[in-house]
């Protein structure tokens, strides 16, 4: 599977060790109907249709195994990420990658622009 991150996880990130064993494929960049935030350590990305921005971020291929240590990294069985489809920019627009969005308030978490 294809995975878009944009944060700690890139390669020199602080949490990238989690990324061990997976593949990197490209740099790419998200459509812009997303915005950052910054939640303390990591950012969290957010779908906002309405003013959203471009992000960039790595497109990763990633196994079955690096799939479910991202999941726990990201706390998506108690509702803080979920993992779904991302659309991005050309030339990756017809690719099928998913990333995670940040579900919780951002209210009061400073705006990041397009980069953690």
């Amino acid at each position: 599977m294809k995975i878009f991150v944009y944060g700690t996880l890139k390669r020199g990130g602080s949490n990238h060790g989690w990324m061990r064993g997976q593949h990197f494929l490209t740099e790419a960049a998200t459509a812009p109907c997303y915005r950052l935030y910054d939640l303390g350590g990591y950012p969290g990305m957010v779908l906002d249709e309405a003013a959203g921005i471009s992000i960039q971020g790595e497109i990763w291929e990633v196994d079955a195994e690096g799939l479910a240590r991202l999941d726990v990294l990201e706390d998506v069985a108690d509702g803080e990420y979920t993992r779904e489809e991302v659309k991005l920019l050309p030339p990756h627009d017809a690719w099928q990658v998913q990333g995670y969005r940040y579900l919780r308030d951002v209210s009061g978490a400073r705006p990041l622009g397009s980069s953690w």
